[in-house]
Parts: C-alpha cells; structure tokens; sequence
C-alpha cells in the first residue's frame, strides 16, 4: 500500500488482482472513507482494520467486474453506500446514490465533481476531488482504455475533457499499464524528449516495485500519444511521418487502431 497526502484528504493505494489499483480515499475533516472500484473487498476490509478506519462509500467509475465485484461484501461489512451513475444502475450492483455522469455533490468534507467520460462503456464516470483525478479506466499512464461500448469520437472527447483539468491534477487510474502503453509511444512519437525521459523514470520505479501511478495531467499531455492530437506540432509529424492528412479526432483514431493490434 502507498499513501499520497492532500490537503483535504489521503490516498491509499492498493495493488491487486494482476495491475488493478484500488483507492481508499480518507476524509481528513470527518469519518468519511471513500472506496474507488473495489476489484476485491479483502484487501479493503485488511487495510481498513490496520488504519482503523470503515469504508462508509464506494465510487465506482463503470460496470465491470475488476471495478465492483467488492461491493457486495462491503457492503454487507460496512453498509457502505454505493455512488454511481444513473445510467448505469442496471449493471452496477447495490447502488443506494445513483447520480447524474455530470454533477457535483458532497461526501463529509470532500466537494466531489463526477465527469461523464464515455468510450471504454458508455456509462463509464469519472470523479474528481480537489486535484485528484478518479478516471477508472478511460486515461491511464501513457494510455486509455479499450473501447469496448463507446465510439472514437466519444472516447477523443472524454479525454479533451480530462486535458482540461489543471495540470498539477493528479491522475488516479485503475491499471498499472504505464510501461507497456510507453512502448507504444515510443513507437509513435519517437522524437519526444520528455516521452524518453519518462521512460527511463517510470522504468526505474517499476524495477523498485513501485507504481507509476499517479502521473499527472501536465505529464499526460506531454507524453500520453492519445492525448498529444491536442498539440498541432504533433499532428503535423504524425501526419508526414505516416503520410496521411487527418485532423486532430482522426489521429486520436488512426492511434487508437494501431494500439489494439500493437
């Protein structure tokens, strides 16, 4: 487990299954323990015993199984309330808040703003707390999710959306994918320097068996190639280096069809 300190709250970290993260994030100011996408509820309730503290929410992002087979059990342990999407109540189970994909609500202390982010499922959230960004599997370290549900175009727009926030906006996702999807942008974007200096940073953590993740927005837009269609300069080299002539919606595509068979 790692913990990350922010003004409002802590972030504690979980790894399980093969690369999921769990969050457990902790209201400084009141009781109020936040559960992102528990894959599981055992490492929740172990980690919950050690800090003694009781999960008294769980957020979940989207639908599938590594994101809430644990609500069941939390549920039952904790009588934890379950805040998801609206749209998605018929496949998230015990939802006891279900909320609109864009809204703003309050947990104890923490001011929490939901995102609609479709393209990995359609009714996939995502939460934003402060300068921490909840985004399950849409933005990853140097990636996004598969599209399973959503079109491109969806997808390309759910991520213009999350380029929006600050860039000191600490990036919270579900998978520890960052250095697979770095080799592929290196193999699209080859000239970036701060693309190879990541590289060689995150590759450094991994081999001291820690994670990547969080990155941040700034590092994303930097190095994330299915972020870099928001710069023009890229665009243009992606354009000649492949000899095609596409804008910035059909490069995030022409991208995004080249990494499902990379």
């Amino acid at each position: 487990m790692w913990t990350y300190q922010h003004q409002h709250f802590l972030v504690h970290q979980l790894p399980v299954l093969n690369d999921n993260y769990i969050y457990i994030i902790q209201d400084r100011h009141s009781p109020v323990v936040c559960v992102v996408d528990p894959a599981l509820a055992s490492p929740v309730i172990e980690v919950c015993a050690q800090l003694n503290i009781k999960p008294t929410h769980i957020l979940n992002t989207h639908h599938h199984w590594d994101h809430t087979d644990g609500n069941k059990e939390l549920v039952q342990t904790y009588q934890s309330k379950v805040v998801a999407n609206l749209a998605d109540a018929s496949r998230i189970p015990h939802i006891s808040q279900a909320i609109a994909a864009d809204s703003q609500f309050q947990i104890g202390s923490l001011n929490i703003r939901s995102m609609d982010v479709p393209g990995h499922t359609l009714g996939h959230i995502a939460f934003v707390i402060d300068d921490a960004l909840f985004c399950g599997d849409t933005l990853f370290g140097g990636g996004c999710g598969r599209l399973f549900e959503g079109s491109f175009a969806q997808m390309w727009q759910s991520l213009q959306k999350l380029a929006l926030l600050d860039d000191n906006t600490k990036v919270y996702c579900a998978h520890e994918y960052t250095l697979p999807n770095l080799r592929f942008a290196r193999d699209v974007d080859a000239g970036n320097k701060k693309l190879k200096q990541r590289i060689k940073d995150d590759t450094q953590t991994r081999m001291k068996q820690q994670p990547t993740i969080p990155s941040s927005i700034g590092l994303e837009k930097a190095t994330n190639p299915f972020l870099r269609p928001l710069n023009a300069a890229f665009i243009q080299a992606y354009n000649l280096e492949n000899k095609i002539n596409l804008n910035a919606p059909e490069v995030f595509t022409h991208l995004r069809e080249r990494k499902n068979t990379w």
